[in-house]
């Protein structure tokens, strides 16, 4: 990351909520075109989240900890904050000592650019800034959160117009939290309804609606040079496993998510 950093814009894509098990299914059967056409080998990474709910998630992942290999450790980190005893910091890591990833890019001259999702980022209640609070540009509207059916297009659409408007010469890191997952996600799938609620079917359907438009993203943000991009999940969630439902809670559809990273070439 030491080669990357500074020399390459970065993306970072977070799918709230993806269940790893939905993910690997929909590939393997050939339904999520856009995002099979950049995963390194066809496939999704198994790895576990580093929190349970979004708040959580996010503020470990801003902090260095992206998800980490579902396999015996360590696991050298991409990003990492500079602190003594650190088993997962390496010669390849990029180490900083900013308490944050968005603080730590825009000291070596990124601009910061997040566009919100879910609640925790819309700005609204004081908690709901603190995510937000992190970059030098955020974006929230309610088409962009997780009662729209039009939250990713909206998304991006928004990040088109961040990318036009950046000079040619300023690095950028973009953080984009896609809504599209979470609950409500029942308007996804034709012909299900409010009454039966989401499914795991529903959940499903939401992510093809993603990968429908996650083409213009990747565009955008490999407009102007080489971008270095993370898709991954925050956490699962639970559609009545072992009679579980929902997220923050320890269950192996919550703590198991799907993972990839990859180089997009200029004009992607």
């Amino acid at each position: 990351m030491n080669a990357v950093v500074g020399s390459h814009d970065l993306l970072l894509v977070t799918l709230d909520t993806l269940r790893y098990d939905v993910a690997a299914e929909l590939l393997a059967a050939g339904r999520l075109p856009h995002l099979a056409r950049h995963l390194p080998g066809g496939v999704w990474e198994e790895r576990h989240a580093p929190g349970s709910f979004t708040y959580a998630s996010h503020q470990a992942i801003f902090a260095g900890f992206l998800p980490t290999p579902a396999s015996p450790g360590p696991h050298p980190r991409l990003f990492a904050a500079r602190f003594a005893g650190s088993e997962t910091t390496a010669g390849r890591t990029f180490v900083y000592d900013s308490p944050d990833l968005p603080g730590a890019l825009e000291a070596v001259g990124y601009h910061t650019v997040c566009i919100g999702g879910v609640g925790f980022f819309n700005g609204q209640p004081p908690l709901g800034a603190v995510l937000p609070g992190l970059f030098a540009e955020s974006h929230w509207e309610p088409e962009f959160g997780v009662a729209s059916r039009v939250s990713f297009e909206s998304q991006v659409t928004r990040a088109e117009e961040v990318v036009a408007a950046l000079p040619d010469d300023r690095r950028l890191f973009l953080f984009v939290n896609v809504s599209a997952l979470h609950q409500p996600n029942w308007f996804h799938l034709p012909g299900a309804t409010a009454e039966v609620g989401d499914t795991r079917a529903t959940h499903a359907a939401a992510l093809e609606y993603v990968d429908r438009h996650i083409g213009r993203l990747f565009a955008a943000a490999s407009r102007r040079r080489r971008c270095f991009a993370i898709v991954c999940s925050d956490h699962g969630t639970a559609y009545g496993d072992d009679g579980y439902t929902g997220h923050r809670l320890g269950h192996e559809a919550v703590w198991t998510v799907p993972y990839a990273h990859f180089f997009l070439e200029p004009g992607a």
